[in-house]
């Protein structure tokens, strides 16, 4: 039977872990120089504030460095030193290999792909965004976000662009907003399940319901539980 009891040896080695993360820390701290923390703290504002890394054309304009030869040699400093990796062929292919904790009101949630507000296409895989948002704001804690394309929900206030808050889960209650995939696409409506049929009905009389065929590769990704909007 599982037991919430810890012991001494446990407390020992987490604070040792602990400790030798901090540790480390400190070391890298000290093989930067000014400057290259600087850029780092830039780039971590950045991926908090905006979910994605700065490009090397934006770092540049942010320390007023002439040529992209001199980003180019920070950021080969800043990867030597072990706190970020970079992918070629990628305009903002900084990944840091450092992370804060988020605070104990705070999550952080990935953008996984688009899902379509007026017709269903696939998930678009090469999404890569991390948001650092308010856990409160929503009243289920959501697994990760979605980015809206289409108007077709705009009567519940969710318009193109937006950020869907998604709560993994296979089952929805009639009447719930779902994220649903049908044969491989996937869109955000509001299901209606009928005795006959399944509906999936949008929020904009622009559009018509979709009907879900019964032999269709059918299955409900996941519940709405908020949204996230771009200032």
């Amino acid at each position: 039977m599982p037991s919430d009891t810890s012991y001494p040896g446990q407390a020992i080695e987490s604070q040792r872990v602990y400790f030798l993360h901090q540790e480390l820390n400190h070391t890298i701290q000290m093989y930067l120089t000014d400057k290259q923390r600087a850029i780092l703290a830039f780039i971590r504002e950045r991926i908090d504030h905006d979910g994605a890394p700065p490009s090397q054309m934006e770092i540049a304009a942010a320390f007023g460095f002439q040529r992209n030869a001199t980003v180019i040699y920070h950021l080969k400093a800043l990867e030597a030193a072990g706190v970020l990796t970079r992918t070629p062929g990628q305009t903002r292919n900084i990944r840091l290999t450092t992370r804060r904790r988020n605070r104990p009101d705070q999550i952080r949630l990935a953008v996984l792909g688009r899902v379509a507000a007026g017709a269903p296409i696939g998930a678009d895989a090469g999404v890569n965004e991390q948001l650092l948002l308010d856990r409160n704001c929503f009243e289920q804690t959501p697994d990760y976000l979605l980015r809206i394309e289409g108007d077709s929900m705009r009567d519940e206030g969710i318009f193109d662009g937006d950020f869907a808050a998604i709560k993994r889960t296979s089952e929805a209650r009639n009447g719930q907003i779902v994220v649903a995939r049908i044969d491989g696409e996937i869109t955000i409506k509001k299901l209606r399940i009928t005795k006959h049929q399944i509906l999936l009905l949008p929020r904009n009389p622009d559009y018509p319901p979709i009907t879900v065929p019964a032999d269709a590769d059918f299955a409900i990704e996941g519940i709405y539980c908020g949204l996230i909007r771009r200032s």
